[in-house]
Formats: C-alpha cells, sequence, structure tokens
C-alpha cells in the first residue's frame, strides 16, 4: 500500500498508519473507491458503532475485522490503537455517518498518534456540515461550524448570545426532538428575521432543504411534523455590517435619549435626537416610547 507522508524528510518507519477515513451520510454509493480499496487493505477498522458500520462492509464485501471506538471508551481504546500501530498495524478510524472527528469521537486517538510520531492520513468523503452548507444558497465563503449546541436552555443562550454578532455564516447540528426549543432561543437572540436554511435528511429519500428566515422555518417545523425527522444541518446567515452599523447607530440613539428624557419633555428630546442622528422622528419616537415604558 501507497503511504503519502506530511514531507519528503520524514523517513518510513516500522509502525503502522492511521486513516481517518470519511464514510457515506446516507447515500451508500458515496463510498469512494479509495476508501473501499483502503478498507478493504487494513489490518483492523476502528468504528463509532459497529454494528451500524458492519451493515455498510457487509454491502461492500469487505471483511476486515471491526473494534469500537466511541466517545465512552475514546480514551482507554486510543491506547490500544497506539500499541496496533505501534506494532506495524494498519488502522481505519470511521464514524457513523460523515467524516470522523467532525462532532464525532477520534481527537484524542489522532493527538497521540502526532505525539507518537506515527503518520496519520485523511481519506476524505461526506461531511454533513459541508454538504449542507454547499446547498444553503447561504453564503458560504467564510464560516464556523458550531457543531451541536448545549442542551440545556440557558447554556444555549449563552452560546449563541457569544454568536449573536459574527458575520460568518454559522453551521449548526440539530437534534429532530430538540430543534423547534433551538430555533425559538435562536429567534430571541438573533432575531426573527435571520436568513436561515434547515438542510434535513441529506442524501436519503426524504431530502429537504427549507430556507427563509427563523421564523419562517420554525412555523414550516410546528405545521408539518414530517420535517422533524432524521438528520439535520441548521447553516445561519451571519451578521451584515450594516445590522451591525444599525445596531450601534440605535444604541446610540438610545443613549441620547436616556440623557434628553431626563432634562427635557418626550417630543422636544425626540425632536432634538432626530435633528441630531438623521433618523426619521417616528422611529425615535417609537424608541423614546420603548425607553419610557421601560424605566417606569
Amino acid at each position: 500500500m501507497q503511504v503519502f507522508l506530511w514531507a519528503k524528510e520524514k523517513e518510513l518507519s516500522d509502525f503502522g498508519t492511521l486513516f481517518i477515513v470519511a464514510t457515506p451520510i446516507g447515500h451508500l454509493g458515496d463510498l469512494s473507491f479509495r476508501a473501499k480499496t483502503l478498507l478493504t487493505e487494513v489490518s483492523q477498522i476502528a468504528a463509532e458503532d459497529t454494528r451500524h458500520s458492519q451493515r455498510l462492509l457487509n454491502h461492500y464485501g469487505i471483511h476486515t475485522p471491526l473494534f469500537s471506538l466511541h466517545a465512552h471508551n475514546e480514551h482507554e481504546r486510543s491506547d490500544q490503537v497506539i500499541e496496533l500501530l505501534k506494532q506495524g498495524q494498519n488502522i481505519a478510524l470511521i464514524t457513523d455517518a460523515g467524516t470522523p472527528l467532525i462532532s464525532d469521537p477520534g481527537y484524542p486517538l489522532v493527538a497521540r498518534c502526532h505525539k507518537e510520531e506515527i503518520l496519520v492520513v485523511s481519506i476524505p468523503g461526506p461531511c454533513a456540515a459541508i454538504a449542507a452548507l454547499s446547498i444553503s444558497g447561504i453564503p458560504c465563503s467564510r464560516f464556523s461550524f458550531e457543531g451541536f449546541l448545549p442542551a440545556k436552555t440557558a447554556a444555549r443562550e449563552n452560546e449563541l448570545s457569544r454568536l449573536k454578532e459574527d458575520e460568518r455564516t454559522l453551521v449548526f447540528y440539530v437534534s429532530p426532538h430538540r430543534v423547534v426549543d433551538e430555533l425559538n432561543d435562536m429567534i430571541k437572540v438573533f432575531g426573527q428575521d435571520r436568513l436561515a436554511a434547515l438542510v434535513r435528511e441529506l442524501t436519503k429519500q426524504f431530502e429537504t432543504v427549507l430556507r427563509g428566515n427563523l421564523s419562517d422555518i420554525l412555523k414550516r417545523l410546528e405545521t408539518d411534523p414530517n420535517q422533524l425527522r432524521g438528520e439535520m444541518v441548521l447553516i445561519i446567515s451571519g451578521l451584515s455590517k450594516t445590522s451591525v452599523m444599525a445596531d450601534n447607530k440605535q444604541q446610540e440613539i438610545e443613549k441620547m435619549l436616556r440623557i434628553l428624557l431626563d432634562e427635557c419633555p418626550l417630543k422636544q428630546a425626540v425632536k432634538i435626537a432626530a435633528d441630531i442622528s438623521g433618523e426619521k422622528k417616528n422611529a425615535v419616537y417609537a424608541m423614546a416610547l420603548r425607553l419610557k415604558k421601560s424605566i417606569e
């Protein structure tokens, strides 16, 4: 088997190689020829769920031995894999679907391999986050992959607040049983008008892209229970520079109004604030009323 090195000066050792192999996220035809060949030739395969992965191997007639490496045993199993690699065995790491380590187990093992100077090679292929981003119709030149949000509401809102003013497109993995709660939290933090796309069941029979603002997507889920099934990726547009400027301007006007309302009648405060800011009087008046109500 040909092994590709990180650098020309790195000499081949007696150690084996760890291969990070991407597998289909739905359609079995998406396993690459290179991945199929490699999974046939390695000594053993470390899989997140051996029962799930066995179906993939059976489909392709691959008989390589499997053993489990998942979130609950990856630290212990990493030690065992390192020993196998040091004995000269080539090991493939796969996950249930997509690219290992992307919100899936494997990082401790890869980090250990680098520390032990054991070669790690990527066999690239399917990744739900990238596939969803590419068909979302939302800018993808700059994006931040955020994985799964915290399960608890308070922690989730804190995480979303941290991302509120990020100008990059945001990519989330979403669990069907939490998607409605998470969308409600996103509307609360980001506002209902933020453009988004919910990509569901990628590469499968019922692949769907729901695209619109956050409130549109939430309404669709609430009225169509079928959209609450399957694997989901949620893509949300970043905060635009114009929105940032608008938010900053609103904060400045509100700050001005707080001072003016302590010294002037409502109409006079609104006139002065509108004249200085250049904002329409009606908009400044609405801000002033909200401020007065919050103070009272």
